[in-house]
């Protein structure tokens, strides 16, 4: 029988015994005796040629098990382990592509297993791996609807899933390493192989698979690699990828990429330098069309939430700049009051006890302030389609006469107020009174006509007289809001520049 063949005693092996036990073993196994050939594998006797020649059995191995024939794989202590780890690989790379994700979650326990007996020196050898891995795993079609990325039609994400099991065991070497120095090993040869591997599959496939997934690779660079800082520096140019696609399921994993890259990064630790960067200054302008224009409630939501976030994380000349730069690039007056009220809010930091700083008190707040208290076009400014921004304007101004005692003038507003009197307090004012007696006049004039209304420049449609009176009423309750807070500020200044009796 050709089971019988498989013994071969002598250590001075031809090339007619590598054919004979090829054929021998291959044949057994397609007959169904893979169980006793691996005992003869075991068998002491037999270990010096199944060092020499047992790798060669993996291919009809491995196709007996792809055909759901079997279910053991040989131990893998059976043979030499780089022969071993050669012939895996092999397997691995001569799968078609309907078996590929098959033959990866097959192969991968067995490879994991050898690598691990490799000891210290496997670096190269991990590496080799999950080079030709990732390269198959890269040829599996991308689910494109949110039901086949659920399941997974294509084992894309399973795959991914496997490897990550696979690479565990060389991560919590690498953190073992970090844990006993304290630091991270730049020199450490396994650490740069999972780097290379971590950047490429972020890039693909990961881009486009599910976001835990890629999240769980994104955690292998925080806690091995480098710092949260320069893992978010790089996965800035996915973020702005994603962000700026107009497809919800694209548009979810940019803002989960985002967040969990900010999450790790302490707050208040980015540096300024980072906005010289091109994608920090995009990635903010596609998170506003995200906030303003994205149909999706929800995805508004989380983008208001991760944008407020990644100022959080700016250091103080760093929120100084970035506010700076989108009050003066956001043309949205939503978003400008959102601004406006983080500057408040970076104000009434820097005047408690301890606080100050160059940024939000003084000289350089100055000009900051000069771009959040004036009027695009003047008392000819749209107040109702600028509502956010100088209502949030004028809280703040309010705010600052009322905290800031004139005889401490720690951010300088007591030094502009003559400035911010004519410039601004002034004109809005004038627009104030202009704007309210229109429309007060087109109330009274609107019980029996029809009209079109103007919001934003868009017309809306032709609207029954009830309905025309009730824009008009709003429109009128909002002048008087307006109107309410800035005469609190002009009864504020007026009280300060009276003189004592």
């Amino acid at each position: 029988m050709a089971l019988e063949l498989l013994s071969i005693k002598d250590e001075g092996f031809s090339p007619e015994d590598y054919d004979l036990f090829f054929t021998a073993g291959r044949t057994c196994i397609e007959q169904g005796n893979s169980a006793q050939v691996l005992s003869i594998l075991v068998d002491e006797k037999n270990k010096s040629i199944v060092r020499c020649m047992g790798w060669n059995l993996l291919g009809p191995l491995v196709q007996i098990l792809l055909k759901k024939e079997d279910g053991n794989l040989p131990h893998c202590h059976v043979c030499n382990p780089k022969e071993l780890l050669v012939g895996l690989l092999e397997q691995v790379e001569e799968a078609d592509t309907g078996s590929i994700a098959e033959t990866v979650t097959l192969l991968l326990k067995p490879l994991q297993t050898v690598l691990l007996r490799l000891g210290m020196k496997k670096a190269s050898s991990v590496g080799m791996a999950l080079s030709t891995l990732l390269s198959q795993v890269a040829r599996l079609p991308v689910p494109v609807t949110k039901e086949q990325e659920e399941d997974d039609v294509f084992g894309l994400c399973h795959c991914c899933t496997d490897l990550l099991q696979f690479v565990n065991p060389f991560v919590e070497e690498i953190k073992e390493v970090v844990k006993d120095n304290n630091r991270i090993s730049k020199d450490n040869e396994l650490r740069v192989e999972l780097l290379k591997f971590c950047m490429k599959s972020l890039s693909k496939p990961l881009l486009e698979v599910e976001m835990n997934t890629a999240n769980v690779f994104a955690d292998i660079l925080f806690t091995c690699f480098f710092s949260p800082i320069f893992v978010l520096q790089c996965n800035m140019e996915y973020i702005e990828l994603l962000l700026s696609r107009t497809e919800e399921s694209r548009l979810q994993k940019g803002l989960e990429l985002y967040e969990k890259s900010l999450i790790r990064v302490e707050d208040n630790s980015l540096p300024v330098d980072l906005l010289e960067l091109k994608t920090f200054f995009s990635v903010p302008q596609n998170l506003v069309k995200v906030m303003t224009l994205c149909p999706d409630q929800t995805l508004r939501t989380k983008g208001l939430k991760v944008f407020q976030l990644s100022i959080d994380k700016f250091n103080t000349e760093a929120k100084y700049k970035f506010f700076k730069g989108m009050l003066k690039t956001s043309h949205h007056a939503g978003v400008e009051g959102y601004i406006i009220k983080n500057i408040k809010n970076q104000i009434d930091f820097s005047l408690k006890p301890c606080n100050g700083n160059d940024w939000f008190l003084g000289k350089h707040l100055l000009p900051l302030l000069r771009l959040v208290l004036c009027l695009p076009h003047g008392p000819e400014t749209d107040l109702l389609q600028n509502l956010d921004r100088i209502m949030e304007s004028l809280n703040l101004l309010r705010y600052m006469l009322i905290r800031d005692k004139e005889w401490e003038n720690e951010t300088g507003i007591w030094t502009e107020l003559y400035k911010i009197e004519d410039n601004y307090l002034k004109p809005l004012r004038t627009g104030l009174n202009m704007s309210k007696a229109h429309y007060e006049a087109e109330l009274k004039n609107s019980k029996a006509s029809v009209c079109t209304v103007t919001v934003d420049n868009e017309k809306l449609p032709n609207m029954t007289p009830e309905m025309q009176i009730q824009v008009l009423q709003s429109a009128v309750f909002t002048f008087d809001l307006i109107e309410g807070v800035l005469a609190r500020i002009e009864e504020i200044i007026e009280t300060k520049e009276r003189p004592l009796s």
